[in-house]
């Protein structure tokens, strides 16, 4: 899709110097692209590729911040500067500082609106905050919101003043001595726990709207009518109001459709070309809201024409298929955890690096595990053509104070406090709608290895009927009950069928974890870790190449997916294929992709 944007940046500025120095801090490792970022021109890429429209600014580069006692006032004056959009734990915060239970997190900066959206509704942007958030414009608290993962925003117009605005954000992040979800987040990190992130982690930004406008795009392909279900939701509409639809491919239009503001509508896509990570074909999607006649916004979106479903092979065996065909899907878990940037990418190139790095090594699948990712990342995963299983990043069971045990069935499960419960609802429909517009994603994962693992059915079973047009893996490697779309096994270090289920597919949800340490690529000296640990690449990739020997002959056994771990080290585990700094890709490139593929062809 074209670039239409117009990106404004003169009129936006902080109250801080920006010509103060920064660098990043500690002495950790770092990737090449920490070198490579301007503070005045942070993650400058619209942030939002999937609903895009022609004029924002971007709020990112340094600002001021301040660390305080829980509960104490609005700071008079501030530490210094951090870096946004990177966590304050991160060496390219500038600041590198826990912030724990105990502690808020302040930022501040200034900025001005372009005089040319003065008849315009200003929103501003959050990618993501983690956790508890407070936003302030002009001495006003406009706003709050609780979740690390998901994007919000607020029409701050009328708390607008003349000339500059003042924006102050303030977080409490108390991580694993919270309830709410943090992934891999813990207060003190080793082995296959990491460094926390808190505050903001993604980009923070601007952009002038109508009163009346598009808020949301969302499409339900269905390959088999030849069609696409396409909903639209909008602000500040009332009867009579219009959304136009024009689905293009490249400069020839597909379809078109006009259906009132608060409906949806489905549109034909005869002769469909269909995505795969074969081939990634996206359509152009053009929106226009009108009001009596009158254009009021316009958005540029996409969408994918691709199925994903199960049925029976012609042994009997419950396969997933991609687009009516049995499809094995083989993929790295991906932490998505950076040495300098902790949750946040230096750059959109390394954003994109390891998604191109899994593609050349034969991948066609990722598991995004226990994190969720900036919108740009799914676009990227649409593009370049991967599946994606999302996982919720759920709490984890070591959280004795919100938790108990209880037998529950042939597992256990825990019982979560009333306030852990809610939590962990809200924040997973949050995800979903974030997410449920991206092609790519073909899976949620509600829980992983019975982390906080509650009412299995009832979750699984909702995450179903709230989005069935993607399978459901209720709990990878966890507790397991006859609930989803699959049962999935997880079996270190080589591949094993310990279970397997003729209802539901069977997956393999994580295997391998070969460990190779280089030195002058760890993030610790010691303590680093593999499953099993080798000495060169030779010797991983001969260890990969037999896992997939062998993994080849589970599929015929009845496996439809499989994930290896990992694609990079992260911290102390040195189990990826490539070093945590992105430096040394650690296996024989051109053997592993054979490998992948012959697995994959394995299915077809």
């Amino acid at each position: 899709m074209k670039k239409r944007l117009l990106f404004v940046t003169i009129l936006v500025l902080s109250t801080c110097n920006i010509f103060a120095q920064w660098k990043p801090v500690g002495d950790k490792l770092k990737t090449k692209w920490a070198s490579e970022i301007d503070v005045n021109n942070v993650l400058p890429e619209y942030p939002r590729p999937i609903m895009e429209r022609t004029e924002w600014a971007n709020l990112n580069g340094l600002w001021e911040y301040a660390i305080t006692e829980v509960g104490k006032a609005q700071p008079n004056s501030f530490d210094g500067q951090i870096l946004v959009p990177f966590a304050v734990e991160s060496s390219l915060s500038g600041v590198q500082k826990e912030l724990g239970k105990d502690k808020e997190l302040w930022y501040r900066r200034t900025f001005k609106v372009p005089g040319n959206w003065k008849d315009k509704s200003i929103l501003l942007h959050f990618g993501a905050v983690d956790w508890k958030t407070e936003v302030f414009l002009n001495g006003v608290m406009i706003g709050s919101h609780l979740g690390g993962y998901t994007p919000f925003s607020f029409d701050i117009s009328p708390y607008l003043t003349s000339g500059e605005q003042t924006l102050i954000v303030k977080v409490w992040d108390p991580t694993d001595d919270g309830y709410q979800a943090i992934g891999k987040q813990k207060n003190a990190p080793e082995g296959i726990w990491y460094t926390p992130v808190s505050g903001i982690w993604q980009t923070v930004w601007i952009e002038p709207v109508a009163a009346k406008s598009i808020s949301s795009v969302t499409t339900i392909p269905n390959i088999g009518a030849g069609s696409l279900a396409v909903a639209v939701d909008t602000r500040g509409t009332e009867a009579g109001d219009i959304v136009e639809v024009i689905v293009k491919d490249g400069a020839t239009v597909v379809s078109t459709a006009k259906f009132a503001a608060d409906q949806s509508a489905t549109v034909a896509i005869l002769d469909a070309k269909l995505w795969s990570p074969d081939s990634p074909f996206l359509y152009d999607l053009e929106l226009n809201l009108y009001s009596k006649g009158k254009l009021q916004d316009n958005v540029k979106s996409y969408a994918a024409m691709r199925k994903i479903s199960m049925g029976r092979d012609a042994n009997g065996i419950m396969r997933m298929q991609l687009n009516n065909k049995d499809y094995f899907q083989m993929g790295p878990l991906d932490q998505g955890c950076w040495p300098d940037g902790l949750y946040t990418a230096p750059t959109d190139e390394a954003l994109l690096f390891d998604i191109k790095k899994t593609k050349d090594l034969g991948f066609n699948m990722i598991r995004k595990h226990v994190k969720v990712e900036p919108a740009r990342w799914y676009t990227h995963c649409d593009r370049e053509g991967i599946l994606v299983w999302q996982d919720m990043p759920n709490g984890n069971g070591h959280q004795n104070s919100q938790w108990q045990m209880n037998n529950y069935f042939d597992g256990q499960e825990m019982i979560r406090s009333v306030e852990s419960e809610a939590d962990y609802r809200r924040e997973w429909k949050d995800i979903m709608d974030y997410l449920k517009p991206y092609p790519s994603i073909v899976v949620w994962v509600p829980f992983n290895e019975a982390w906080g693992q509650f009412k299995t059915a009832e979750i699984a079973e909702w995450t179903k009927a709230y989005d069935p047009s993607r399978l459901v893996n209720p709990a990878s490697g966890g507790n397991h009950y006859t609930t989803g779309d699959m049962l999935d096994v997880h079996h270190y270090p080589h591949p094993k069928m310990t279970l397997r289920d003729d209802s539901r597919v069977t997956v393999l949800g994580e295997y391998g974890g070969i460990g190779l340490p280089l030195e002058g690529h760890l993030w610790q000296r010691d303590k680093n870790w593999g499953y099993i640990q080798f000495k060169n690449a030779k010797e991983v990739t001969d260890e990969y190449v037999k896992y997939g020997e062998q993994l080849i002959n589970l599929i015929a056994a009845g496996f439809s997916a499989a994930v290896y771990t990992q694609t990079t080290d992260v911290e102390g585990e040195v189990n990826g294929l490539i070093t945590y700094d992105r430096k040394v890709l650690k296996v024989e490139e051109n053997r592993l992709k054979q490998i992948n593929q012959k697995i994959i062809d394995s299915l077809k």
